[in-house]
């Protein structure tokens, strides 16, 4: 029935040739309207995974109770001091909040007057009791520095150190480090280097951490939906203030962006990148393949309609179904180019194989649709039915990638079936004088005949000894492992996993009150897994009162010195004249000393002879060096010393919302203990806080079940798929030995490559694994084409054209999955590599291991005559015999 169906509707659309062309011409104009109106990508990440399952419920929840987590952008601004980041994101962030258009909000994170304020209370008592000695110590120079931020007062400072090291208060080698850095930053000026100077560093007497050097901005951004990059305007908005305000010039301060919204922009830009270049080497690549396959730029010219028609039709469909494509479901194009040519192919080479012995167009045509009508149609629903096991899945991105791309293979099953033959008989191409086989592989027939038992058992047999090497196959939980690391906010991010003050790693718990939020605080500090525990009481600091007695006798030395009488400003014959002296009191020091005070001394001296014999431009330049930060640390001194009693009350009210919901609910953040770019680090920690509290939620936690998820996805859409093919071919076939002769290569193919993945060191990941599911469907296609020769008793099968047709189709697919392999993007063409390995072993098993496994054929079907179209045509093709073809 399947076959007399397709045979009379091939003669139907080669009777009515234009008719049928008139008419998917219309259908295909309409098509690719409707897509052009009506296509929209929604680059929302956060919708790839379904928002039923109970984890991403909880993500939602949070997110609509502190907002920012999905659809924040942040920027990072690092500087060579910390005065100078501090002066750069003061600068940048008014800057920011004035763009109400590009923006929802703008906050420094961690900073603000609060932070500026009580930083101090934030200290333990040790420490806070050390900073206090240091700066009270210090009192004399803050007082000459603040009330003579020029050369003058800086060289004036310089000579209260000399008198406290000619007093023996100091040592001058306890003064070396300060005077090297002084002499680097001269040097440095005076050779056209970037040059900086950190007071804060020299006051504390320690190297600053990467953290020290860092600020943070949170930007919310407008998002658009509808464009590949939703918040490139926000992130170019960004990038333009910090270039209006020459931040680098200025500050010599870096401006990186990353956070969720930055990272996806980047990663759809990295998928982009190269994809014109790619599109174009693949339908250079197709073109001549397709050529070696039909020889004819005619059947050549119908095979790519015929494929454009379907892709037209598939697009308009596609967006009917889901209304806007996502970061997957796209993908389908590529997909259907890959698979849905290949059924052009075995139409157009079956026709060349018939029209040799048939020298009629339209009598060839029939023969062609008896003998390629039933292994066709199986094949398309074997690969339609790969595809639509996904669509019951909770991975939502893949589920409408198997829906749009499952349709899509009926439609060009269709369209090689009705348009296909209408345009083959409308270009009338040329008969074909010579056999289509490959005649040259008449000995490997021969071969794989004669040693069956040899090529099956050792087959099975290097499959089997491989079996070993699947306990070493991995999985890559890790969604980070598939970015493009060398993009700025994936490195961006890679670099900020280990500051704790990031959090990008941690995992909340939302407690209904203040006390169940300390019970579970003090819980979670046992958990072996867990780093810093914070809640909102975190920041009422402990011990206050007394530090706020520490902090106010150190107000009573350093407050005057802080706002001193201000010195006239100094000529520049005044700046000379100090530097000369400063240089002659250095000189004076070294008198009958030794050690490395004695070389950092001489080598301020020289400095400050260089500077004082410049010219004034240069002189203005090495004192701003030294200035810009000394006043950004004045001022935060300024404000330090006004530190006031903190309580939950009294923090900032838009910190609280950080920290506790509308409803009372509060917000217990904990980070993990070890490396946090270690995947294994993040799932351990994960697990045990969803162990002591299964309600929680957080990036580890999303890594974890988003993997769980997606492994369980392609789990049962492997099995859908399996099912669905075996009672597809059960169907067909009517025969248990003929459906395991079709799957059992079909599975040997699946584990070898699976083996082979362990040889090369290609773990799965959230991108390639989905060549698992495909592999069914694509692979169970080329045994269908060899399983129906053989029942209906073809032999030689390696010299027959239906091997040129797998050969060059196989090689047409893979070079529509080679355009993936070649992507800059990492998860792509891992996913497009995985597809092209397992391509090539699915098609060795179908042309090398099938013919052996199914062995001479049972028995020979007769089939029944092709009678001509016209009257006049030359009876049918001669009869049925064991030939090349």
């Amino acid at each position: 029935m399947l076959v007399s169906t397709i045979v009379r509707t091939v003669r139907f659309c080669i009777r009515h040739p234009k008719t049928v062309v008139a008419l998917y011409l219309v259908l295909a104009t309409v098509a690719g309207v409707y897509a052009a109106r009506n296509f929209a990508i929604d680059t929302d990440v956060n919708k790839l995974i379904s928002p039923a399952l109970d984890w991403r419920q909880r993500e939602i929840e949070f997110e609509k109770s502190f907002p920012g987590r999905f659809d924040s952008i942040l920027v990072v601004v690092d500087a060579p001091t910390a005065e100078l980041a501090s002066r750069a994101v003061a600068a940048l962030t008014p800057r920011l909040k004035q763009n109400t258009t590009a923006f929802r909000s703008v906050e420094e994170a961690g900073g603000g007057p609060f932070f500026a304020r009580n930083g101090l209370l934030f200290q333990s008592v040790e420490e806070l009791d050390a900073t206090v000695k240091g700066l009270s110590q210090a009192g004399p120079l803050v007082r000459t520095l603040a009330g003579d931020p020029t050369l003058r007062g800086l060289v004036q400072g310089m000579s209260l150190v000399l008198s406290g090291v000619r007093g023996n208060m100091v040592s001058l080698d306890a003064a070396a480090p300060a005077f090297d850095r002084a002499a680097g930053a001269i040097e440095a000026t005076m050779a056209g280097r970037p040059a900086t100077f950190s007071w804060q560093s020299l006051m504390t007497g320690k190297e600053p951490e990467p953290q020290d050097l860092r600020r943070f901005i949170t930007v919310r951004p407008v998002l658009d939906f509808s464009a590949l990059q939703p918040g490139a305007a926000a992130s170019a908005a960004i990038r333009d203030a910090a270039r209006d305000l020459d931040l680098p010039g200025q500050y010599q301060a870096r401006v990186r962006l990353t956070g969720p919204i930055a990272m996806a922009d980047e990663e759809f830009s990295t998928l982009q990148t190269g994809a014109l270049r790619d599109a174009f080497a693949t339908v250079v690549v197709v073109l001549g393949i397709l050529w070696l396959a039909l020889r004819s730029g005619r059947l050549i010219f119908a095979v790519y309609a015929n494929m454009f028609v379907g892709l037209a039709v598939t697009a308009a469909l596609g967006l009917m179904m889901v209304d806007a494509l996502n970061p997957i479901s796209v993908a389908f194009a590529v997909l259907f180019i890959g698979l849905g040519v290949d059924f052009g192919i075995q139409f157009a080479v079956r026709y060349r194989a018939e029209r040799h012995e048939i020298d009629d167009l339209r009598t060839a045509l029939i023969a062609t649709a008896r003998r390629i009508g039933a292994p066709l149609t199986l094949a398309a629903s074997a690969v339609a039915a790969a595809f639509l096991s996904f669509t019951p899945t909770d991975y939502s991105g893949i589920s409408e990638l198997g829906k749009i791309a499952g349709v899509g293979m009926l439609i060009a099953l269709v369209t090689s079936v009705t348009l296909l033959p209408a345009l083959l008989t409308l270009l009338n191409p040329p008969g074909e004088p010579a056999e289509i086989g490959y005649r040259q592989l008449a000995p490997v027939d021969r071969f794989l005949e004669r040693h069956r038992v040899l090529v099956v058992g050792g087959t099975g047999l290097v499959a089997l000894l491989g079996a070993p090497l699947l306990f070493w196959l991995t999985f890559n939980f890790n969604p980070i492992n598939l970015r493009n690391k060398s993009v700025e906010s994936v490195a961006t991010l890679l670099d900020l996993r280990a500051d704790p003050n990031v959090g990008a790693n941690a995992i909340d718990v939302l407690a209904p009150n203040a006390t169940e939020a300390a019970t579970i605080a003090e819980r979670l500090r046992t958990l072996p897994e867990a780093g810093r525990v914070l809640t909102l009481a975190s920041f009422v600091p402990s011990d206050q009162e007394q530090k706020l007695a520490q902090i106010e006798s150190l107000k009573k030395v350093l407050g005057p010195a802080l706002q001193p009488r201000m010195m006239p400003p100094p000529t520049d014959a005044d700046n000379v004249a100090a530097l000369r002296r400063g240089q002659s009191l250095l000189n004076q020091i070294v008198v009958d000393r030794s050690g490395p005070g004695v070389a950092a001394s001489q080598r301020l001296s020289a400095a400050l002879g260089r500077l004082a014999e410049a010219d004034p431009a240069m002189r203005d330049k090495v004192q701003a060096v030294f200035i810009v930060p000394l006043k950004t640390v004045l001022d935060q001194w300024r404000d330090l010393l006004e530190a006031q009693p903190i309580t939950r009350e009294s923090l900032p009210p838009e910190f609280v919302r950080d920290w506790v919901t509308a409803d009372g609910r509060v917000r217990v953040e904990v980070t993990p203990k070890g490396d946090p770019n270690d995947t294994e680090v993040l799932r351990g920690f994960a697990r045990a806080m969803l162990a002591a509290y299964p309600a929680a939620t957080g990036a580890p936690i999303s890594i974890l079940k988003s993997g769980e998820t997606v492994v369980s996805a392609f789990v049962h859409a492997g099995s859908y798929a399996l099912l669905s093919i075996t009672l597809l071919l059960w169907i067909v076939l009517r025969r248990f030995g003929d459906v395991l002769l079709t799957l059992v290569p079909l599975l040997l193919a699946g584990v070898l490559t699976l083996e082979f993945c362990v040889l090369i060191g290609m773990p799965m990941n959230f991108a390639n694994i989905i060549a698992l599911p495909l592999l069914l469907g694509v692979g169970v296609a080329f045994k269908i084409y060899y399983i129906m020769a053989w029942r209906a008793g073809q032999t030689g099968l390696l010299q027959s054209s239906l091997t040129r047709a797998v050969i060059w189709s196989a090689l047409t697919t893979a070079t529509a999955f080679g355009s993936l392999w070649m992507s800059s993007h990492p998860g792509t063409s891992s996913m497009g590599e995985l597809l092209a390995l397992s391509l090539v072993t699915t098609m060795c098993f179908a042309v090398l291991f099938q013919p052996a496994l199914m062995g001479p054929p049972r028995v020979i079907e007769k089939e029944e005559p092709v009678t001509p179209e016209e009257p006049d045509v030359a009876t049918a093709r001669p009869a049925d015999r064991v030939s090349a073809d």
